[in-house]
């Protein structure tokens, strides 16, 4: 479980993970041991799971944002979904309730390269039916919120 402090620290680490735990310290308020062991904890409570660079898709070549609703075969959503998982345009598969069974979210370079991923990926073996959606313009899109 966290607090309010951890919620801090993480607020700071989510607009920037290389921040210093002497500069996370001084922003939230608290002694430099504090933020180092409760990063620490987070760490290894699985709170925290890692580190990463966030890319800009546009600039190094991923110009198109897909979502595909995908209605799947029943008994054959788990097979599907790692098929799927394993190709690299895909970064997101979900579970979900309504019409479709999965969603997929996918970058793709330009409309050749999605007519490849529709034709090799989204219609491949266990797929009933797809729909899929281009992002036009993307509003917001970050890490998790902290309530």
């Amino acid at each position: 479980m966290i607090d309010d402090t951890d919620r801090r620290i993480l607020s700071v680490l989510l607009l920037d993970a290389r921040t210093s735990l002497r500069s996370i310290a001084e922003q939230v308020g608290v002694a430099l041991g504090t933020v180092s062991n409760r990063v620490k904890r987070m760490e290894e409570q699985g709170i925290i799971k890692g580190y990463s660079v966030q890319l800009d898709a546009e600039i190094v070549g991923w110009n198109m944002t897909v979502l595909c609703g995908l209605r799947i075969e029943k008994g054959r959503l788990m097979e599907v979904q790692r098929r799927i998982a394993e190709d690299p345009r895909v970064f997101g598969i979900y579970d979900v309730t309504g019409e479709f069974d999965s969603m997929v979210l996918a970058r793709v370079r330009d409309r050749a390269h999605l007519d490849d991923l529709s034709k090799t990926v989204l219609s491949s073996e266990g797929i009933l039916r797809t729909v899929t959606h281009v992002v036009l313009n993307t509003v917001k899109q970050d890490g998790v919120g902290l309530p």
